[in-house]
């Protein structure tokens, strides 16, 4: 039987615990602290909190079903960190719990384009702008040299894209609960194609534009990328492959995710951003199809764990009841690519 669905998310933080950790780091609330779910559910829960004067973010793991190696807090505190000391764009962590799993990092002002609606009141001038600064914050982050940063043992480059064809499937098996015809072909139809490595990078592994935050009050500013939660040392080309996902690959596929920029006038078309990527990270992309179907596959794999979370009640916010639906549409359009 489904658990029933969480109606108060107080229950999900010590704020207690936040409060004393605060003063530990020599930060002294103005006020009793307060916390206000931003989106969970999906992923890790996100909490915006105050002490009336002041913000913060809270994150933690979701609540209930949660995967192996998913949801490692320290992990994401320690590679945003890694990457603030070397000047890319991350929120500063404030504190850090190991038991229960948390981390507080500084809240960052600036707009994020989750929906279509978003992307659609961007001024048609500054479209062009906001895309290329998305993909050259990628390129840079894959130009990070992991061992002068400190994330040298962050991961096993060698490989990378296989293995990880292997962890998703493993995934899959922790949440399945219905027949999914075509995903365990695409699976092997992987596994039996993966491409030879080029060279390994800090990888974020959800890099897609509702993980941004931008300021748009004049030419458009990328001031932090969020969500590390699947970072780690490998192939950058699998980044890429979502980044493509997201920006037009499941056109025409119904999804209440998050926008998709390749659909709206001004924006730059993928084959600008691929080539622009290309020059700065100096990567061949002649076996993109692969990474195009893997983006399909582990995005597949992650809807469904999302979709089983829900069926168990254990989601929180709204938008999970069609989550499922897109599982089949992304298998069938990874088929045709691999």
């Amino acid at each position: 039987m489904a658990s029933p669905p969480l109606q108060d998310h107080a229950e999900a933080i010590d704020l207690g615990l936040v409060s004393r950790l605060f003063r530990e780091a020599g930060i002294e609330p103005a006020g009793p602290l307060r916390a206000d779910l931003l989106s969970g559910g999906r992923s890790n829960l996100t909490f915006v909190l105050t002490d009336g004067a002041s913000e913060w973010v809270l994150r933690r793991p979701p609540l209930g079903h949660v995967l192996a190696t998913a949801h490692d807090m320290d992990r994401e505190a320690r590679v945003q960190r890694a990457l603030g000391r070397a000047g890319f764009p991350v929120p500063r962590v404030v504190v850090t719990s190991a038991d229960p799993s948390f981390y507080v990092m500084a809240r960052v002002p600036g707009t994020v384009l989750r929906t279509d609606a978003d992307l659609a009141a961007v001024p048609v001038a500054r479209r062009r702008a906001l895309g290329e600064a998305y993909v050259d914050a990628l390129a840079a982050l894959h130009a990070v040299d992991p061992g002068a940063v400190g994330l040298g043992d962050f991961g096993r480059p060698a490989g990378f894209a296989g293995r990880q064809v292997a962890r998703w499937s493993k995934q899959l098996a922790g949440s399945r609960s219905r027949d999914l015809p075509g995903l365990d072909e695409l699976a092997t139809r992987l596994a039996n194609a993966v491409p030879a490595d080029q060279r390994g990078a800090v990888v974020h592994g959800d890099f897609r534009l509702d993980n941004m935050i931008f300021d748009l009050s004049g030419a458009p500013e990328l001031r932090a990328v969020l969500d590390w939660e699947m970072s780690t040392l490998g192939d950058p080309l699998t980044d890429l492959g979502l980044v493509w996902l997201f920006w037009e690959g499941w056109r025409g596929i119904d999804n209440p995710i998050a926008g998709t920029a390749g659909t709206h006038e001004g924006y730059p078309s993928w084959g600008e951003l691929a080539q622009r990527y290309r020059r700065r990270s100096d990567l061949r992309l002649d076996d993109f199809a692969w990474y195009q179907a893997f983006a399909c596959f582990k995005l597949a794999v992650i809807l469904e764990g999302i979709h089983y979370r829900h069926a168990q009640g254990l989601t929180v916010g709204e938008g999970f009841a069609s989550i499922g639906d897109m599982v089949e549409p992304l298998v069938s359009r990874g088929l045709d690519l691999v």
